[in-house]
């Protein structure tokens, strides 16, 4: 009973999860709606293609123009292009040695390993990319089902050329949306993330009461900000490919804005290591109680530092900035505060050495947190 109960129950959540998933596409651009699209699309031009290889082509060789199809529908128009190409050659290097290998010597066990051999290692050519299985299962079929007769083989090349015509058809009719702006948008929310946990770190080190639960959960969202950059990178990269042979204009500014958006996304990375590794050090130093050492002093302008660092990246995160040269300004000011702070901290006196010695981590995190955010800064305001 509790199997049947939770079998049921797994269900009805899948049955949830996907119509969650068709109320999102439905609602607005995005993902779910690409997915929903090319979904569509695949299964038109599939039926298209495999309705006239049907009624033009022997039966034997209509499978493969659906199949073809699928192949030439891929998330964008240029990767479709491309491994449609390769699928072709595929066929063509494929057909040709199974018709070369029958005529010279014949239809046998020993001349089907032959042609397993040679085709495996052409299929290895770097060229043909993804599609280089596919010289050894056309092979396959036009060996043993075709006989290498050449009959087949224009049957089953036509039936190939139908599925490529119906596939690539279907994204110059309904070309893939482009997402220029919602990759910005990606960028700038990713670098909101970042700022928030700076400000929190902020609010740490200026409070008197600090609760470690807190420090462990920013650890934890700086993992799972990490994967989100590597996400938020992947989509920008498949947007740069969507604008390659894409039918439609390219929105104004792409050619800087997504660019713009990968050095972006670097100095994301880069940062973050800075900060986790500052948020680590101030969770050892809650762990050892060596915290409740700093001055006063010391945590209110380490704070006021990081709150001016949440700031600036809160502004880098807008492609481009809104004001270059005022978050240049920014970017000095708070170098200048914290080099203050730097001097005030080897002038004083009242801290023991283990609290110098969490002091000087903590301003070398910031510092290279800083020329981190100057170097991209300046990265980002001088790109052609």
């Amino acid at each position: 009973m509790a199997t049947r109960v939770d079998v049921s129950g797994s269900i009805r959540m899948a049955v949830a999860g996907r119509a969650d998933y068709l109320r999102r596409a439905v609602r607005g651009r995005g993902s779910e709606r690409d997915e929903l699209l090319l979904g569509a699309k695949s299964v038109l031009a599939a039926m298209a293609a495999w309705v006239l290889a049907r009624y033009l082509l022997p039966p034997t060789v209509s499978t493969f123009a659906p199949f073809t199809a699928l192949v030439a529908l891929q998330a964008t128009v240029y990767r479709s292009v491309r491994d449609c190409i390769q699928y072709l050659l595929a066929i063509v290097a494929g057909t040709a040695l199974a018709a070369a290998l029958a005529a010279v010597v014949g239809i046998h066990g020993w001349s089907f390993g032959l042609l397993t051999l040679i085709a495996l290692c052409v299929g290895r050519i770097r060229r043909l990319g993804r599609q280089g299985i596919q010289v050894t299962i056309i092979g396959f079929f036009a060996f043993s089902s075709g006989q290498g007769r050449i009959d087949y083989i224009g049957h089953l090349a036509a039936s190939v050329f139908i599925g490529a015509l119906c596939g690539l058809a279907a994204h110059l009719v309904l070309a893939p949306a482009r997402h220029v702006h919602h990759r910005q948008q990606a960028v700038a929310d990713l670098y909101a993330a970042m700022s928030e946990r700076v400000d929190g770190l902020a609010e740490t080190f200026e409070g008197s009461d600090t609760d470690p639960e807190r420090v462990r959960e920013w650890r934890r969202d700086w993992r799972r900000l990490s994967a989100d950059c590597e996400h938020v990178r992947r989509t920008i990269d498949t947007e740069v490919e969507n604008s390659r042979l894409h039918p439609r204009p390219h929105p104004a500014g792409t050619d800087l804005a997504l660019p713009r958006a990968r050095d972006a996304i670097t100095v994301a990375e880069r940062s973050m290591d800075h900060l986790r590794s500052m948020t680590r050090t101030l969770d050892y130093a809650l762990d050892s109680e060596e915290l409740t050492n700093l001055p006063g002093s010391f945590r209110t302008a380490f704070g006021s530092v990081l709150r001016e660092i949440a700031t600036t990246m809160r502004e880098i995160g807008q492609i481009p900035p809104t004001d270059p040269d005022g978050l240049a300004d920014r970017i000095d000011d708070a170098a200048a505060e914290l080099d203050r702070v730097q001097v005030h901290e080897r002038a004083a006196a009242e801290a023991p050495p283990a609290a110098h010695t969490l002091q000087g981590t903590l301003l070398t995190d910031a510092g290279r947190l800083l020329a981190e955010l100057r170097t991209g800064h300046h990265t980002l305001a001088h790109r052609p």
